[in-house]
């Protein structure tokens, strides 16, 4: 074998391993963000999950705001990507129980008796005004001494919680808005940002606190953190005062 066989044969050899190694690394990186993903969503494959749908506030029991309808494209596509299937269930039919499989329950209570319960269950320090009048406080979200009004247009918050009830049970993530364009943006966030909130709380619960921005004029789209209300949500508004 001369020298400019022997030189082809190992470039060959040479691109084959790189090209091998790179594939490997691709493969294993993927694995490993699909494994994660899947843990904090509480979707392993072949796994099923809960979407809970609320209905239009104003409109008929049966109806659908656009924007939930949106948030639930939103969450479908990081169902699909962990291997999992979603059973769709309207909310005043969801009388069953929580951690043996994930679920997603989306609208606040005025809208979806089953965020009424969870708020009770697993949220106690959260406060939301219900009042169907229209007055300052409709909508208001209380939470840590703050009250939190609702700005048609302007300002628009929306709780954003993974919620466990225990070790090893499956999550329950709520997304519980003032208005069905906070909801879709909370989905977004929680779509965008998730691997960010895996690193952060480790499997854990937590309860944040968002604010859509000017949704008359960018719709979903710019939306802030304001605070990490966790602890306070958490905690009984009696035990706490």
């Amino acid at each position: 074998m001369n020298d400019d066989v022997r030189n082809i044969v190992l470039g060959v050899a040479a691109t084959a391993i790189s090209g091998g190694f790179g594939w490997f690394s691709r493969t294993y990186l993927w694995r490993r963000d699909l494994r994660r993903k899947q843990a904090f969503f509480g979707l392993p494959t072949g796994s099923d999950c809960l979407f809970v749908v609320n209905r239009q506030m104003g409109g008929k029991d049966s109806s659908l705001h656009r924007n939930d309808a949106f948030a639930l494209l939103e969450i479908s596509a990081l169902i699909r990507d962990c291997g999992a299937t979603v059973q769709i269930v309207p909310h005043d039919t969801a009388r069953q129980g929580f951690g043996e499989r994930a679920e997603f329950c989306v609208g606040g209570p005025a809208s979806n008796s089953r965020t009424t319960a969870h708020l009770a269950s697993l949220l106690p320090g959260v406060r939301m005004n219900v009042r169907p009048e229209q007055v300052p406080e409709r909508g208001a979200i209380s939470v840590d001494g703050q009250t939190y009004l609702w700005e048609p247009g302007v300002a628009e918050y929306v709780l954003l919680a993974r919620l466990v009830a225990g070790r090893d049970s499956r999550p329950v993530f709520l997304l519980c808005g003032q208005t069905a364009t906070s909801n879709q943006a909370a989905a977004r966030y929680l779509a965008r940002h998730h691997q960010e909130l895996a690193r952060k709380y480790r499997g854990s619960a937590f309860c944040l606190l968002l604010k859509v921005v000017n949704s008359d004029a960018y719709g979903p789209d710019v939306t802030e953190r304001v605070a990490d209300v966790t602890r306070a949500a958490r905690t009984p508004v009696a035990a706490a005062a």
